[in-house]
């Protein structure tokens, strides 16, 4: 019974995995949706921040204006400062470190600055207190609409805000000055108006959220596909078929084609069961693929036991014959390699062509970027009759290599619909 190394069987996951964790940090989906809420905030309170300031500059104004007496205008203007400083230190906190980390806080500080801030300076001031709520809706639902996260912070702030107003209350106003109706109302709208805000907040933030795992659900699907799209045809190929779904066909003038061939695997097949054939021939081509991606070779396809790869397309390369050698005899080692581990005697059979090619994608459903030409054929032939654990090369790959390389002449040879060929066989490199 065989038992190949299983460690192999998850490899394309593996490499899956990989790709679309580096994708998604490079177009910012690695972050978490609490992450990206954040950002969200801290850059929401820059904004609102700015908004209260012009606001408050314009409440100012009216102010000054409508108080006629000194004493009134000197009133309005220290209590606006002390707001508008409080807004402008918020602001400068939203820009430094402890703002993005603790944002949070901002928010609660810009609530209270105008809120309880205001209440504070109105007590001491004049000794009396009176709500005026028209100030704290309009600061709970500008802080509602400019940032909709966090409802339970809107919640805390509107608490605190009450909390604030009733101790000063019972502090400065141990009677009540107006009718108890007055009261029930404003109590009444303060109320709705914060049941509004936190529930509107809390819809609005769960809604993103399902947008947002939606979205990134979506993007690593596709990026899935786009990872077996890959794993199908070469990058550039499918780039090009995306942007075109039409017929793709190219001519090379030069690039070296490999076939390679495990010598006996066919016989294997009848004594081994279904699985752990498999597992086997997936654990050798495993190998076979990587070697491919070390070397900048394009692998074309698996025919049973067969292997097929190209150098010199659809990225067109000088050296295309020097890739497929160097892929060859790593080829070689690693199945010699593979042998020592599992307790195998298996043995691969290689040739190797130069020439022209034609190159494209044909067909409507399982498409496959494929090769056509005379030199796929002789490729073919190179490995079909050569020897059993030697790498067999034509005369065209044996110019480009025999400077570089250790090739030993094996002489003619009858080639299928080719005659006699002369044909040499690849030791190793040249020291």
């Amino acid at each position: 019974m065989i038992h190949p190394n299983h460690s192999d069987k998850t490899q394309l996951d593996a490499l899956m995995s990989q790709g679309i964790s580096h994708w998604q940090m490079s177009n910012g989906l690695g972050e978490s949706y609490e992450e990206q809420r954040q950002r969200f905030l801290v850059k929401r309170l820059q904004l609102q921040a700015q908004i209260m300031l012009i606001s408050g500059l314009t409440l100012t104004a009216f102010f000054l204006w409508v108080n006629s007496q000194v004493e009134g205008k000197i009133y309005a203007f220290k209590i606006s400062f002390i707001v508008e400083l409080f807004i402008l230190l918020c602001w400068a906190l939203c820009k430094t470190s402890i703002g993005r980390r603790h944002p949070d806080l901002i928010f609660l500080s810009l609530c209270w600055s105008v809120t309880c801030v205001v209440q504070i300076d109105l007590a001491l001031l004049f000794n009396n207190l009176e709500p005026r709520n028209n100030l704290w809706n309009l600061m709970f639902l500008t802080q509602a609409t400019l940032v909709p996260v966090h409802w339970w912070m809107h919640l805390v702030s509107q608490v605190g805000t009450i909390i604030c107003y009733l101790s000063l209350y019972f502090l400065y106003n141990p009677t009540l000055k107006n009718p108890l109706a007055f009261y029930v109302e404003h109590s009444i709208y303060l109320f709705w108006t914060c049941i509004i805000c936190v529930f509107s907040v809390y819809l609005y933030e769960r809604l993103q959220k399902n947008e947002f795992d939606a979205r990134k659900a979506m993007q690593v699907a596709q990026q899935k596909s786009e990872r077996l799209l890959l794993n199908i045809l070469p990058e550039m190929i499918a780039e090009q078929l995306k942007q075109q779904p039409t017929t793709i066909a190219d001519s090379f003038m030069e690039v070296t084609v490999l076939f390679a061939d495990i010598v006996g695997f066919t016989e294997l097949s009848t004594r081994t069961s279904p699985s752990a054939l498999v597992d086997l021939l997936n654990t050798i081509f495993c190998l076979f693929d990587q070697l491919a991606e070390n070397h900048g070779v394009e692998k074309i396809k698996t025919i049973g036991d067969a292997y097929m790869a190209v150098a010199g397309l659809p990225n067109q390369s000088q050296n295309h014959a020097i890739a497929i050698a160097n892929m060859a005899l790593d080829m070689q080692n690693a199945v010699t390699k593979f042998n020592a581990e599992n307790n195998q005697s298996f043995r691969i059979r290689i040739g190797i062509s130069t020439g022209p090619v034609v190159a494209g994608v044909i067909g409507l459903k399982k498409f496959a970027y494929d090769l056509w030409g005379d030199t796929v054929n002789i490729a073919s032939r190179m490995e079909s009759h050569g020897i059993a654990g030697s790498i067999q090369v034509c005369e065209a790959s044996y110019q480009l290599l025999k400077d570089k390389y250790v090739l030993e002449e094996r002489g003619l040879i009858k080639v299928k619909g080719k005659g006699e060929m002369m044909t040499y066989i690849l030791k190793g490199v040249r020291s």
